[in-house]
């Protein structure tokens, strides 16, 4: 059964016992990409009580509110990611575990939805900024294709801002602390197929056929070479072959043999340098072994570049909730990847990295893990770093 609200209650709560309802709430029903119904339809009640224009139905599920206060015409947005994952919840003493078999929120979404809501309410109460807030709620970024949906369907056209802000939890990081950086953050992935079309043939009449398995491994080993060889050793990248698949038997050299994996990078020009020397070395061995191959090289995520203003921004909005000692300015950049990335290909702005707990606290267990939980103790300070950024983004020149 699934939870309710009774939405004017929430808001007569303390922050905090708010926040914490929220969460749970989200959390008992989680919802994967672009299916976000009842999510969205959650969210926007809450919003609406609070007294938000509320926008629905962008890019699918999405959902966009405004809140101005003042003059001033500068606008910022505060992102929050909605979606669930493909994942059976293992946490049989958890009053709030998902009731949707199969699905959880192993991510986290829940909790950053909750913070998001939280500086909705903290802004909408208090009312001390000068501008116009407006809260994205995004479908679908688990497999980088929400924030395109949003902005296909006019999300910057019909919402402007001057930058846009968001934040994700980090397991292995201090409950509450923060952390960010100038330029590349998080990587982006891109995907790849690798088609090698040989000419099979009986396994003890090798010399009938071209064996495919010999030139796809040539392939393999070849690839390896692109990061050590024609990439700047000042710069980082990943190239993974994940999968072999052959058509061929024990008895039987294959016709054909598919490669797929992916790449990571932080730079577009990186991106930009890995296919196109992965597409020369496939198709150039091939072409030696006087076969044919099919190469395709498509991008799930964008890199996430952080804006050095907006950064500042950032970090001076998270020291001024948890103090400089909690804040690191020059996180190391990880290879993960965020659809957020894609926004910032747009618009500026800032992502940064909330701790959920290190390996002395609760909120350690790593991400997309089947016991995995968001850590209630981290709400109350992603409220308020999100109302604070958007305070200190719209005082700013």
């Amino acid at each position: 059964m699934n939870a309710t609200i009774e939405t004017g209650h929430e808001l007569d709560r303390p922050l905090q016992d708010s926040l914490r309802s929220w969460r749970h709430h989200l959390h008992q029903n989680p919802e994967t990409g672009f299916e976000e119904v009842r999510t969205s339809d959650y969210v926007a009640r809450i919003l609406s009580a609070l007294g938000l224009e509320v926008h629905r139905n962008i890019g699918g599920t999405g959902l966009v509110a405004n809140l101005k206060v003042g003059n001033g015409a500068r606008a910022i947005g505060i992102r929050a990611d909605m979606d669930a994952l493909e994942i059976a919840e293992k946490a049989p003493g958890r009053t709030y575990a998902s009731c949707t078999p199969g699905k959880m929120h192993a991510c986290g979404h829940d909790g950053h939805m909750a913070m998001v809501l939280g500086a909705a309410r903290l802004l909408a109460e208090r009312k001390d900024f000068d501008g116009t807030v407006r809260f994205i709620f995004q479908p679908g970024e688990e497999h980088g294709r929400g924030a395109k949906a949003m902005m296909a369907d006019g999300l910057f056209e019909r919402f402007p801002v001057d930058a846009i802000f968001g934040a994700h939890n980090m397991p292995g990081m201090a409950a509450g602390t923060f952390a960010t950086r100038r330029g590349g953050i998080m990587a982006s992935e891109d995907n790849f197929v690798i088609v090698v079309k040989g000419r099979g043939t009986h396994a003890a009449r090798p010399h009938m056929g071209v064996d495919p398995i010999v030139v796809a491994s040539q392939i393999v080993l070849a690839l390896q070479t692109v990061v050590s060889r024609n990439l700047d050793p000042s710069l980082s990248a990943v190239i993974s072959c994940t999968e072999f698949i052959t058509d061929g038997l024990r008895n039987v050299v294959p016709s054909t043999v598919t490669i797929k994996g992916d790449t990571r990078s932080y730079l577009p020009e990186v991106q930009r340098l890995l296919e196109t020397r992965m597409r020369e070395i496939s198709e150039g061995i091939c072409r030696t072994n006087g076969i044919e191959c099919e190469f395709s090289y498509t991008h799930e995520f964008a890199p996430t570049v952080n804006s050095a203003e907006f950064v500042e921004t950032a970090v001076t909005a998270a020291i001024n909730v948890a103090g400089a000692e909690k804040v690191d300015a020059n996180v190391q950049p990880m290879m993960i990847s965020e659809d957020f990335g894609a926004f910032l290909q747009v618009v500026p702005g800032n992502f940064i990295f909330i701790g959920n707990g290190d390996s002395s606290q609760r909120g350690n267990v790593p991400l997309h893990n089947a016991t995995y939980d968001f850590n209630d103790d981290i709400l109350d300070t992603g409220a308020r770093y999100f109302a604070e950024v958007s305070r200190v983004a719209l005082a700013g020149e």
